[in-house]
């Protein structure tokens, strides 16, 4: 609950804590404080369980935490049913982004990808047109 709050901080509150209430009543407010704390955790889980009792018996395994779009979403994720792993595992960005610079640049790449070859790869190196100089190009009424 207070992961993020370091010690200088605490002993502040602290300080601050015993000058607005006093030395007297801090213990009581303490008191006070975490009964009411453990009330509204008692209510929470009260809550959670009349929610479970009324979804049925279908929503047993039903997790108020994968109402949280990243939990629900990294556990859809590790879920292997998809083949997700498989996919992620067979792509190389750097292997993909260095081919496409190098296509950019008209360098041959390390490693020569042929229409062929079984990874699906795409040849994305320009070719120059092999036209004949003679020949006028072909005329779209739509582009002019």
């Amino acid at each position: 609950m207070f992961n993020d709050i370091g010690p200088l901080e605490l002993v502040t509150l602290v300080v601050l804590a015993v000058l607005v209430f006093g030395p007297d009543k801090l213990p009581k407010m303490i008191q006070d404080v975490t009964r009411t704390i453990r009330k509204i955790r008692e209510f929470s889980e009260s809550a959670k369980d009349d929610i479970r009792s009324e979804l049925g018996p279908e929503f047993k395994d039903f997790e108020f935490e994968d109402l949280n779009p990243k939990t629900f979403i990294r556990k859809q994720l590790d879920n292997d049913d998809l083949g997700l792993k498989e996919i992620r595992n067979g792509f190389d960005l750097k292997k993909e982004m260095a081919e496409v610079t190098d296509a950019v640049h008209g360098r041959e790449s390390e490693t020569p990808s042929s229409p062929s070859s079984s990874s699906g790869s795409v040849d994305m190196t320009k070719k120059p047109e092999k036209t004949d100089p003679e020949e006028r190009p072909p005329f779209d009424a739509d582009a002019t």
